[in-house]
């Protein structure tokens, strides 16, 4: 799948002719190192937010070129790739997004592209979606899920809640379907990355194991975030998420609904509120003053600022620092 692959192998081609029509003593004595020249190369493999970046460089490590398309501090829904990014990912050997409810302008950007020649990995491919009517829901942990449908022949918008990749557990899931994409396009290095894949996995069924363990037998099981990402680690161990905006962390709550968490708060007792390190804090603070909590840093690990990545930060420390930040709620 390699383009310099291809690129090697037309050239290979050409000095063949001339070697043949130069006699076939000449031939049998080509130079070795040609055999070996294209296992070298590494493929370019363009990811667009961070969880999808750190995934796939865990199961890559050093055998492929892996870029950020979205920087830190970038609303990932409204992103528009320029031509620039475009031109980055038609010259990459792989694309990996979350999915189309959240990169929602990759349906577009697809129809640029050609297709033969990028592969093209849905990471959250065969996973259940949670639908946002669930989400908003804020007393009831029992949630509706909506199969994720690829051919989209209804117009889903934000009806769906994008954000597995903060279940510890279906984040395996896409480190598994970004492996099997990244070995069908390199499947010269289908053992590495095999054996890369379930390394990671194994840190993330620890990350699993050690939020179970930490909200096992809370009785508080309810936290109010800013904005709805949470559904799925909730979900996953049996907490309550309650959110001050929708999926969307611009959107504007009603008065009503801040009157309605504001009696959330006090009948639980509640003492943190949660703001977020990807958008502005000011709808969480607005709560936080009106019933005289504190706020509290809760990532949904949208992006990591690149001094972070530098300091060693990754999506693990950071869904460590989730958990210790929940335990202030949940106990």
């Amino acid at each position: 799948m390699m383009k310099t692959s291809k690129l090697l192998t037309i050239g290979l081609s050409i000095t063949g002719v001339g070697v043949f029509m130069s006699g076939c003593g000449a031939a049998e004595q080509a130079d070795p190192s040609s055999d070996n020249s294209h296992t070298e190369e590494t493929i370019k493999v363009v990811t667009t937010f961070y969880p999808m970046y750190d995934f796939t460089k865990n199961v890559t490590q050093d055998l492929a070129e892996v870029s950020l398309l979205l920087p830190a501090g970038t609303e990932v829904h409204d992103f528009e790739p320029s031509a620039k990014d475009v031109a980055e990912i038609q010259e990459a050997d792989v694309f990996i997004y979350n999915s189309e409810e959240m990169e929602t302008w990759v349906p577009s950007l697809l129809d640029t592209i050609d297709l033969t020649e990028v592969l093209v990995i849905d990471a959250s491919e065969g996973i259940a979606l949670i639908e946002n009517e669930a989400v908003e829901e804020h007393h009831d942990s029992d949630h509706e899920h909506a199969v994720h449908e690829h051919d989209h022949e209804e117009e889903h918008g934000h009806t769906i809640d994008p954000h597995i990749w903060l279940d510890p557990v279906l984040a395996q899931e896409e480190v598994n379907t970004i492996k099997a994409g990244l070995i069908e396009a390199d499947p010269e290095n289908e053992e590495n990355y095999e054996v890369n894949a379930d390394t990671y996995n194994q840190k993330l069924e620890a990350l699993d194991q050690e939020y179970k363990e930490a909200f096992q037998e809370s009785e508080n099981r309810t936290f109010v975030t800013q904005h709805a990402a949470f559904a799925y680690l909730a979900q996953r161990y049996d907490l309550n998420q309650a959110s001050i905006a929708g999926l969307s962390s611009e959107e504007e709550p009603s008065p009503s609904k801040l009157a309605e968490l504001s009696q959330l708060v006090d009948q639980e007792g509640m003492e943190y509120i949660y703001f977020e390190d990807n958008s502005s804090s000011k709808i969480a603070e607005t709560l936080a003053n009106e019933v005289g909590v504190e706020l509290a840093l809760l990532s949904p690990l949208e992006g990591v600022s690149q001094s972070d990545q530098d300091a060693g930060v990754d999506y693990i420390e950071v869904m460590k620092n989730n958990l210790e930040s929940l335990k202030k709620s949940i106990r």
